[in-house]
Formats: structure tokens, C-alpha cells, sequence
């Protein structure tokens, strides 16, 4: 069965509310979750937002609110780098496509509900014991490399017709970007 990508990025919004309107269609087993960082350049640790980054990302969270008022969703201190929650979703999805799904799902509500950092081991180590996993095999030195995979997601990102985030790409290669309503993805994806 050939799926559709969805291209997202743990610090955005918008991936955070499509991901869980996927969820609630029931149409994630059509759907091949692809972490890309869409803004590499932030920190580790996670640094607090002030002054218009701050109010910017407060109104993301506003417009999420407004598209999604259902989604329990919370201004965060700042945005992460995602580069290691996303090497551990590859490797969680690699080991078990199922937990691997719900892993992922977690990580998203632990910062846009719970405001924790994700670019922190301690976080993904002990989310990933929760789901199931041995945390060695997930984050870590001692975990398997995932560059190939990532390196191919990003790959295939590049080559789509939009590099923003979020962004689903039909087997066809049709995309629909942003977070859009439930009807306009259940067509998309009929």
C-alpha cells in the first residue's frame, strides 16, 4: 500500500493540530509521519522566547486555538531544536511502526501541552521508556543511526513543491499545505 508523507516538525503548531486531526479522521494507518526540522537553527536547550518572538509564537497558538478550539494546547516558553526528538522518532517508528506512532504523538503533546523541552535527552529517554521502548535503543550514543533515514526524509521534503510545514504529499505526489478541516483532507486523501 503506497502512503501518504506528512512532513512535520515537532515545534510547529500547525503540525501538532494536523497530527492529531489525523488521528481523530482514523486515517493515520495511510499516513507516513516524516519529522523534518523546519527550523534547524534553534539552541540547545531549549531558550525562552521574549519580547516578539515571544508574541509571535503566542499568536500561533491563538490561530491553532481558533482552527482547532478542541485541541488542548498551551503556550510553550520558547521553541526547541528538534533534531534528536525527531532521530528518536525514526528510530521508534524503525523498531515498531505502531508504539514508534504513538511515541510520536506523546512528543508532540509534551511540549504543546506540557511545555516540555525536546531537545533533552532525560525528556525522550523517559517518554520512550513510557511507550514501551528500551531508551537506549531510542536516544543515545548507544542508539542505531537513523542519518540514512533522516537524510532521505529531508530528501524527498526538498523535492516537494513547498518546503513548509505541515505537508501532506499524496503517493501521487499532490500536497496539501497547512493545517487544513477535516472534510478538505478526508477528499485529499479519498
Amino acid at each position: 500500500m503506497n502512503l501518504s508523507r506528512l512532513y512535520s516538525d515537532f515545534n510547529c503548531p500547525f503540525c501538532y493540530a494536523m497530527h492529531e486531526r489525523l488521528h481523530s479522521l482514523g486515517v493515520m494507518d495511510r499516513i507516513s509521519w516524516h519529522g523534518v526540522q523546519h527550523a534547524p537553527h534553534l539552541p540547545v536547550p531549549m531558550a525562552g522566547w521574549a519580547g516578539h518572538l515571544a508574541a509571535e509564537l503566542k499568536q500561533e497558538v491563538q490561530m491553532v486555538r481558533r482552527l482547532a478550539p478542541v485541541l488542548p494546547v498551551a503556550v510553550p516558553p520558547g521553541k526547541p531544536h528538534t533534531g534528536r526528538a525527531i532521530a528518536a522518532s525514526a528510530r521508534a517508528l524503525h523498531i515498531d511502526p505502531l508504539r514508534g506512532g504513538e511515541f510520536v504523538r506523546s512528543l508532540y503533546r509534551l511540549f504543546w501541552v506540557d511545555g516540555q523541552d525536546l531537545s533533552d535527552e532525560t525528556v525522550l529517554q523517559r517518554e520512550a521508556e513510557r511507550q514501551g521502548f528500551a531508551s537506549a535503543q531510542i536516544v543515545g550514543t548507544e542508539a542505531t543511526t537513523v542519518d540514512a533515514i533522516l537524510r532521505a526524509w529531508n530528501d524527498q521534503w526538498a523535492e516537494a513543491d513547498h518546503q513548509g510545514v505541515p505537508l501532506l504529499q499524496r503517493p501521487d505526489g499532490t500536497l496539501l499545505v497547512g493545517l487544513m478541516p477535516a472534510d478538505v483532507i478526508e477528499e485529499f486523501l479519498s
